[in-house]
């Protein structure tokens, strides 16, 4: 395996999946890339972030403002740049795409050439899986990629 794609979002068990994905990477003399993307803007709007690997969140914004895109892909890029920092790797690569997450992902990976695909489950209730939808699960049933889980739950 030689590239090995780790999927990020923004949730405080991003650093477990980032450090479990890289030392697989790294014990397989294996490329990185780090991958967010980016939904709907209304989800970041109220969104409370903790500081993650030296990441604090977004600044405050209206989800209806002009360039609000370009505001969040370039937090998201700093997102990722922290985490290359923590990771302690300069040649770690960093994307970010917009749309639904498990698409996202797939279509990434498959654009890059991953053979590793490095993403975290969140525990999640019943019910919300129901309402909601499970990314991982999502990527699990539709990748063609050979996938890494990483359970994060407390």
């Amino acid at each position: 395996m030689k590239k090995v794609l780790i999927a990020l979002d923004y949730s405080p068990t991003a650093k477990k999946i980032a450090d479990v994905g890289f030392s697989i990477a790294k014990a397989m003399e294996a490329e990185v890339t780090l991958l967010h993307v980016l939904s709907n803007p209304v989800f970041y709007s109220s969104a409370l972030y903790d500081p993650i690997m030296g990441f604090t969140g977004y600044p405050e914004f209206d989800p209806n403002m002009v360039n609000v895109n370009d505001m969040l892909k370039s937090s998201s890029e700093l997102f990722l740049e922290k985490t290359k920092e923590h990771l302690g790797d300069s040649k770690i690569k960093i994307i970010v795409v917009e749309g639904d997450y498990a698409e996202a992902i797939l279509k990434t990976a498959k654009d890059i050439k991953a053979d590793l695909i490095v993403i975290g489950t969140h525990s999640q209730k019943w019910l919300e899986k129901i309402l909601i939808g499970s990314t991982t699960e999502d990527v699990l049933y539709n990748s063609t990629i050979p996938l890494l889980i990483v359970p994060t739950k407390k």
